[in-house]
């Protein structure tokens, strides 16, 4: 891996009508022909990524979208798609090419408002507007936001907009993985069994975050399986000051740790570092009011091939199942494909949303707090059904 991962990015977002040079200004950013332009309406039909780095904002994700003025059945599905991108947007920019009626524009200014999402309002063709000043002063007047004049075909005021949206994004406050578990000279043991869901020849992305969070923070690291750890720990001068370990064997560590050494999972790091911890605790302990009859929705952020002993699809059905029997139903819905309607469950278990930015997990937190739907993850539900959620590190 050379670059950084997506879910550690700033997404920011390209909305406006169709034909206004939304992916004419994706180009220009990235001084590449990422997405296709045209003249014809609606050339954009699915929301376009692309990851670079803009300075002085770091790494960042452009998402390309469909018009959200498309019309017909097609295009209210391809407005449907634009709208789910509110949930990853870290920032926004609302493109407009025109003065005449922006009433859509506002809806959704009104929408990014709601969602405290910042906005950079961009002012386009700029080479083909005939007074410049007086469509700068009439969009200012209709939004309350003074917009950047650009021409994305000619490349012009690319700059100014780079400046704008550093402006907007503001201070970005990177927070630490293992926040206060673990500070500079502490003794780190990582447990980390490899078990088929491990890409062959890497460590899954949660593990390399870690060790690159610890080293960061200058701390000595031991990495171990579970057949492992007791000679690890045995090679050790003085117990580890904490235990970082794959949930799936949680109990199996718990069992085996020095009393002294604070102990916590990838997954609960996950937790504390891209949603509401607190509400994810809570819905782990709302496990003890599911019934026989209950629903459960189990939530995957990456998609892949199950295989045999998958954590999510397996692993934690298996556990709920023994306590409350087979009838309990598990929906399994992955990546980006989450239901609108959580009515209909009991409880949502996530998992550690690695391959998600923060934006979109606390989204998702969000809408199930709105439904009424406890949500917890994969870790803090492991270490509740297994008696030791209490005895668990927090990070802050």
């Amino acid at each position: 891996m050379i670059s950084a991962p997506q879910s550690l990015r700033r997404h920011i977002a390209i909305f406006g009508r169709r034909n206004v040079g939304k992916s004419s200004l994706l180009n220009a950013l990235t001084g590449q022909q990422v997405a296709i332009v045209s003249p014809l309406a609606g050339t954009t039909t699915d929301p376009v990524n692309r990851a670079m780095e803009i300075n002085p904002l770091g790494p960042c994700l452009l998402i390309d979208t469909a018009g959200f003025d498309d019309e017909g059945e097609v295009g209210e599905l391809r407005n449907r798609r634009t709208g789910k991108v509110l949930d990853q947007t870290d920032l926004a920019m609302l493109v407009v090419d025109q003065v005449d009626d922006l009433s859509l524009e506002k809806q959704w200014l009104g929408e990014l408002n709601r969602l405290e999402i910042p906005v950079v309002v961009v002012l386009n063709k700029i080479d083909v507007i005939e007074d410049i000043n007086d469509a700068l002063r009439q969009v200012t007047a209709i939004f309350g936001i003074e917009p950047v004049a650009i021409s994305a075909s000619r490349k012009e005021g690319i700059e100014r907009l780079r400046d704008a949206l550093a402006k907007a994004a503001g201070h970005d406050e990177s927070t630490s993985l293992t926040g206060d578990l673990a500070n500079a000279g502490d003794s780190v043991m990582l447990v980390m069994p490899q078990d088929p869901q491990a890409p062959k020849g890497r460590l899954i992305l949660p593990q390399v975050q870690t060790i690159r969070d610890l080293l960061d923070k200058h701390c000595l690291v031991t990495c171990c399986d579970v057949s492992t750890m007791v000679a690890s720990l045995d090679a050790m001068k003085e117990p580890p000051a904490l235990i970082v370990t794959d949930s799936q064997v949680f109990r199996q560590v718990y069992d085996k740790k020095p009393s002294v050494s604070k102990l916590t999972s990838f997954s609960v790091l996950m937790a504390a570092n891209k949603g509401n911890v607190e509400e994810l605790i809570a819905g782990a302990q709302a496990i003890d009011s599911l019934t026989p009859q209950s629903r459960v929705l189990i939530a995957e952020a990456c998609t892949h091939a199950p295989m045999s002993e998958d954590i999510g699809r397996v692993k934690i059905p298996r556990l709920i199942r023994q306590r409350y029997g087979e009838s309990i139903i598990f929906d399994i819905h992955a990546g980006k494909d989450y239901p609108t309607d959580l009515s209909s469950y009991d409880l949502i278990i996530h998992c550690g949303a690695c391959m998600f930015n923060r934006k979109l997990m606390l989204s998702r937190i969000d809408r199930a707090r709105q439904q009424g739907v406890p949500i917890t993850n994969y870790g803090l539900a492991i270490a509740h059904l297994q008696g030791i959620l209490g005895m668990v590190a927090i990070p802050k």
